[in-house]
């Protein structure tokens, strides 16, 4: 699944990129939490919450249904 995770986050990557921002994966637990750390100017960004939950969790659910959740750390 940590393949197909890190596949989904490519699709990502370029939007937060644009904004002088980025995502790394941490971890992804079998039970299905994805843990990632928001890397450059979405790391300290007010907005980086919302990014996180309407974005980026967003569409890791959608290529990989068996995501439950998305946290960062």
């Amino acid at each position: 699944m940590r393949d197909r995770v890190e596949k989904a986050l490519d699709k990502v990557r370029p939007m937060l990129q644009a904004d002088g921002g980025n995502v790394e994966l941490v971890e992804v637990t079998p039970d299905g939490i994805v843990k990632l750390k928001l890397t450059g100017s979405c790391g300290c960004c007010p907005m980086s919450q919302m990014t996180l939950k309407m974005g980026v969790e967003r569409i890791l659910k959608q290529e990989v249904p068996e995501v439950k959740e998305v946290i960062a750390i």
